[in-house]
C-alpha cells in the first residue's frame, strides 16, 4: 500500500516522505508481532533509521521549500544545479 502511495504521489516530497514513514512503521509493526527475542535489535536499528530518515527528509524538504518556493519534485532538475 505505501508502495503504491510513493508511486502516485511522486510530484510531491511531503507525500512521499510520508509513505515512507509509513513503510518504515510497517515493518516495525510486522517484526514486533513476532513477538520473537531476536527481532529486538533489529526494531531498534529499524526506529533508528526512520528516524534519521525523517530528520532528513525534512531537512531536505525545507531546504527545497526555501530554494524553490514549493515540494514539487518537478521542480528539481539537473539542468538548474
Amino acid at each position: 500500500m505505501t508502495i503504491l502511495c510513493i508511486l502516485i504521489q511522486r510530484h510531491h516530497l511531503l507525500m512521499a516522505l510520508l509513505a515512507m514513514e509509513a513503510m518504515i512503521l510497517t515493518l516495525v509493526l510486522l517484526m514486533l508481532s513476532s513477538h520473537d527475542a531476536q527481532w529486538t535489535f533489529m526494531i531498534m536499528i529499524m526506529l533508528t533509521f526512520g528516524a534519521c530518515e525523517a530528520g532528513l527528509g525534512l531537512a531536505c524538504m525545507v531546504s527545497m521549500a526555501r530554494s524553490y518556493g514549493n515540494d514539487h519534485l518537478t521542480s528539481l532538475s539537473i539542468n538548474k544545479c
